[in-house]
């Protein structure tokens, strides 16, 4: 996708729903002693969420994944919208599209596996981290420089943020959390 038509696109997202193995993760998981599982999760990827919060965008973690690091990430990034141990992704993008009153064409994804693939009717923007599986990348309207947990959401931001018109001043200016 050529820069000008990213931009429109880009601008023009309401909604961001992230997966969260392989996206804000590396996708690798690591399990404790007592079977509790972890997952490492990027502090710049967590920068960039709030910024785009800031900016008025909605945002949605929508996870097959269970365990207690994703509602906790989400939770202290302020992110109302925590959906995991999700079976039917489709279903519940639905719902929550129809929750906020969101339509397809507002509403950006980023996955990275084949369980991802099943959103793409229902999403504007199907964005790709770099290592995302050959299927998802080809079918990808945008495919990010950077992996999984590894400044790929960042990334994202970034460009969603400059697409609205609000990155200059903030890389001028730099940023302060204002909790609002």
């Amino acid at each position: 996708m050529n820069w000008l038509g990213a931009g429109r696109r880009l601008a023009a997202i309401e909604l961001l729903v992230l997966d969260v193995d392989g996206v804000l993760t590396d996708g690798g998981l690591i399990y404790g002693d007592n079977g509790e599982v972890g997952r490492r999760f990027d502090c710049r990827d967590g920068l960039g969420l709030r910024l785009l919060q800031q900016a008025g965008l909605q945002l949605a973690f929508l996870s097959g994944g269970r365990g207690g690091a994703i509602e906790a990430r989400a939770r202290l990034l302020g992110i109302r919208h925590c959906l995991t141990a999700v079976t039917d992704k489709q279903a519940a993008l639905q719902g929550l599209q129809g929750q906020l009153g969101v339509l397809p064409a507002a509403t950006a994804y980023v996955g990275d596996d084949l369980s991802d693939l099943v959103v793409r009717p229902l999403v504007g923007l199907l964005v790709a981290p770099a290592d995302a599986c050959g299927p998802l990348r080809r079918q990808a309207d945008l495919v990010l420089r950077r992996r999984g947990g590894q400044g790929a959401v960042r990334e994202l931001a970034e460009r969603l943020l400059r697409a609205r018109g609000a990155w200059a001043a903030l890389a001028r200016d730099g940023w302060r959390d204002r909790n609002d």
